[in-house]
Formats: structure tokens, C-alpha cells, sequence
């Protein structure tokens, strides 16, 4: 491909224009889903109307698994939301049927890498993968569709995608994207300042320990050179300070009212550097106090829930060179080691408190995404977001519920990433024929980037689920 641009064939997928879906083998044979999740019955759905036979199973057994794999069956598609039990089934899926057409929804790294390894005709993604270079693209590039990673190299290349407006099968454009140097400066200085600054009342205590012991070893220093050498001053001071020892001080009032009042000083200072560094170290070390973990203090994305989603929404935007900053609101979720493991900030709190959004610099950031699978809450924490800073650009993830189409009809709500319908429209697509370069929403619509020379391919919308 050209690294200056890209033309890419554009195959829609949301609404019904009379264009035909042309036969493939996978659309003249049957396709195994197994899943009864609103991805998997999205992505039946769309197969069947696809006019492709489907077998939409649930929890089969090795015994009925095997009666459903039979000669007619090119395709299997294993939406689960468990990595264990998908692994499981798509090794007995390509023992009992070696080389079968197969699509594997993961999240695990390191599971998807041994299922790569030993099933090499398969396509193993994440329905994270899929949406976020969306959501990235809503967050901080919204004149774009979408900002994804280009190729496989371990080096950050990204591309902007635009799709093209209608259904008359033009072009997408794929070209070069670099962030804007000041959204990367501003995120700097907002990490800069975050340094040393106190996240919450136990950073406070232990920031005000720490600040108040090292005052009271520049006093004593200062108290100490008028008899000592500026070496012998703070040598004395920080011994002093530390309780082990204490200068030989002459009978002059002020030198033995400021020691008396400094002891008293030093055991309360020491006793709060005590409680912050407990306090600290069993709050499970979310955020620092210093170094890639500080809150940042402007320029920054709030990326509320810390899943499958949300960490890999943070970990792209850190790669593009944007700060970002997590909120969880369950302290032993599952997520969060990984995060720390990334040393993505992440503060544990109700994203619908203004308390917890203001802790977060809300005021501010460039945007916040609402990230978590349950839609009542991203409509909550959105509601709540745009009251405390108007105007602030809100990106909702959308999934199973309808809850967030009733209310885009009663509140400004900002952009919408049907995450489970951009993963069927993948879904469908890599079984039909052909892995899609990219899907991007568009209107009501999902468009799914084929590599080019590929024909427009038509298919009813994205939210029908099937009655299997």
C-alpha cells in the first residue's frame, strides 16, 4: 500500500439498498456459532440474512459439537465470554475438522498467541481490537472514522480512516495520522504537574509527612550553621530528625525552644509519613506519586472502566502519545493489575460522583469515554460528565441494551461505539469471505474496509438479532 494513501473498497453493512450479496463458499454452506451472547446472535443474524444456513449453539457438548460439524459446515465462529472455554472449543473444533474456516473472539494476549500458534487458519481478535480504533478516533480525532495501528511492526505507524458518505461504493480513505503536537504537549505538561501532587486524603497525609520532615531538616540546618559548617549543619539536623541522636546544644533559650518544638514537630510528621506509605501501600498502588503513574493534570482522557475495552482504548492512546487517566469503580477488578502492570493511572471511584470527576481533572481534559459494558451506567456517568463541564467531548460504548438510543432521543449524549455491532459486522464479514481491514460506524450503519479491488457487499442492519 502507498504510506501516503490508501484507497480502500468499501463494503456496507447496516442497511438494506437492493445491492445483492454475491455467493461465496461460506454463503453456499453452513456456519457454527456458539454463543448465545448478543454478538453471537448479532452475528447470526447477519449470516442468515446473508443467505448463509447457521447452527447457533450455546454450550454443546464434545458429542453434539461433533454432530453439528458436519461435511456441509465451512465456517465456525466462537463468541464466548470466557478465553478458557473458547480456547477449549477451538482446538476440538480444529481436531475434529482441520482447516476449517474458524473465528475466535479473545482477549488474552497470551492465550490468542498459543491459539495462533497451533491453529494457523483461524482468526483470533478481541471485540477491543475491533472498536477501539473507533472510539479513538471519537476521543480526540472525531473529523476522522476511525485511528488504527498500520500492519503488524512493533514500531507505532498509524493511519486515519474516512469512509465516504452514501451507498454509492466510492473509495475510503486511508492515509498517514500523527498526533497533533500540541494535544501530545499538553498532555506532557498535564504529567508534569501531576508530579508530587496528592490524589487523595492518604497521598495528602503522606505527602504532608514527608514535605513537613524535610522543612524541619532545612530549619535545623539553618539553626545549625551558626556554630557548624554547612556539612557538620545538615549532618546534625538529619540525625536529629530521625531521632537518633541529638546535637549538644548551649543554654540559648530560642536553640531549646525551637528543638523542643521541633521534636514535638518530627513525631507528628513521622507518624503521618507512616500512615501515607501504608496507606498507599495497601490501596493496591493504582496511581503514583511520581513517575508515568500521576494524575495528569490537563490535556489528558478519562477512559471510565477499566475492561477489556477500556484498557485497550488506554493503552492506544498512550502509544499515540496522549495521557490518559482510568476510573474503576470496583477496587478487585479484574483489569486493574494489568493496568498497573502498563502504568496506566487508574483511580478507584463512582464515575458518577462530580467529587470523583473532579479528582479526575475533568476540567481539563480533552475528552471522556465510558468505556464499561453496562450502558445504564456510561449513560449515568455521561449524564453526569456534561453537567459538571459543558460542552466536554463524551464518547458512550455501546453493546446488548437499547437503553442508549432512548436516551440520545431526549439528551445530547455525544458519539456512540456499538461495540457488539461493529464485532458481528467483523464477524460475518471474516466468515463470508474475507477478513475486513477495518469496521467503522457510520450513522446507523457499520462500514466494513476491505483490502482493495474487494466489491461493495450490502447487508441488513447491525442490531437485528437472531430468534434462534
Amino acid at each position: 500500500m502507498n504510506p501516503a494513501s490508501e484507497d480502500v473498497a468499501a463494503s456496507v453493512v447496516g442497511v438494506d439498498t437492493g445491492v445483492s450479496t454475491p455467493t461465496t463458499d461460506a454463503a453456499t454452506g453452513v456456519v457454527v456459532v456458539i454463543g448465545h451472547t448478543d454478538v453471537g446472535r448479532r452475528a447470526c443474524a447477519l449470516l442468515q440474512d446473508a443467505g448463509t444456513s447457521t447452527i447457533h449453539l450455546d454450550d454443546p457438548s464434545d458429542a453434539e459439537l461433533r454432530a453439528a460439524l458436519h461435511a456441509g459446515v465451512t465456517g465456525v465462529a466462537v463468541l464466548l465470554h470466557d478465553d478458557i472455554r473458547a480456547l477449549r472449543y477451538s482446538l476440538v473444533i480444529e481436531h475434529m475438522r482441520p482447516g476449517i474456516r474458524l473465528f475466535v473472539a479473545l482477549f488474552d494476549r497470551t492465550v490468542r498467541k498459543q491459539l495462533e500458534a497451533n491453529v494457523p487458519n483461524c482468526v483470533v481478535l478481541s471485540p477491543a481490537s475491533i472498536s477501539v480504533p473507533s472510539i479513538v478516533a471519537a476521543a480526540i480525532a472525531p473529523e476522522h472514522d476511525a485511528i488504527r495501528r498500520r500492519g503488524s511492526s512493533l514500531e507505532a505507524q498509524w493511519v486515519a480512516i474516512d469512509t465516504p458518505s452514501g451507498d454509492g461504493g466510492d473509495l475510503a480513505r486511508v492515509e498517514p495520522f500523527t498526533t497533533p503536537s500540541g494535544l501530545r504537549f499538553r498532555g506532557l505538561f498535564g504529567r508534569i504537574r501531576g508530579q508530587l501532587h496528592a490524589y487523595d486524603s492518604g497521598s495528602a497525609v503522606l505527602l504532608g509527612g514527608a514535605f513537613g520532615l524535610l522543612l524541619i531538616i532545612a530549619i535545623d540546618t539553618l539553626v545549625g550553621l551558626q556554630h557548624n559548617s554547612l556539612l557538620r549543619a545538615l549532618y546534625d539536623a538529619t540525625r536529629t530528625t530521625a531521632t537518633i541522636s541529638a546535637p549538644d546544644l548551649q543554654d540559648h533559650t530560642a536553640e531549646l525552644v525551637w528543638a523542643t518544638i521541633a521534636a514535638l514537630l518530627v513525631m507528628g510528621f513521622t507518624a503521618a509519613f507512616a500512615a501515607g506509605i501504608v496507606h498507599h501501600l495497601l490501596s493496591g498502588r493504582h496511581v503514583a506519586l511520581f513517575g508515568r503513574r500521576v494524575i495528569p493534570h490537563g490535556g489528558h482522557v478519562i477512559v471510565v472502566g477499566m475492561g477489556q475495552v477500556g484498557i485497550r482504548l488506554a493503552q492506544e492512546l498512550r502509544a499515540l502519545g496522549v495521557a490518559v487517566l482510568g476510573i474503576e469503580r470496583f477496587p478487585h477488578a479484574s483489569g486493574l493489575g494489568l493496568a498497573r502492570d502498563l502504568n496506566i493511572p487508574v483511580i478507584i471511584g463512582d464515575a458518577t460522583s462530580r467529587r470523583v470527576l473532579k479528582r479526575a481533572g475533568i476540567n481539563n481534559a480533552v475528552a471522556l469515554v465510558a468505556a464499561g459494558s453496562e450502558e445504564r451506567d456510561s449513560i449515568a456517568v455521561a449524564l453526569a460528565a456534561t453537567a459538571v463541564r459543558p460542552g466536554l467531548q463524551v464518547v458512550l460504548r455501546a453493546g446488548a441494551d437499547d437503553a442508549i438510543d432512548e436516551t440520545r432521543s431526549l439528551f445530547p449524549i455525544g458519539p456512540v461505539i456499538d461495540v457488539n455491532g461493529l464485532t458481528a459486522a467483523f464477524v460475518a464479514r471474516s466468515l463470508l469471505g474475507g477478513q475486513p481491514y477495518a469496521v467503522v460506524p457510520e450513522g446507523d450503519r457499520v462500514v466494513c474496509l476491505m483490502d482493495p479491488g474487494s466489491a461493495p457487499v450490502t447487508q441488513r442492519s447491525v442490531s437485528a438479532r437472531c430468534a434462534c
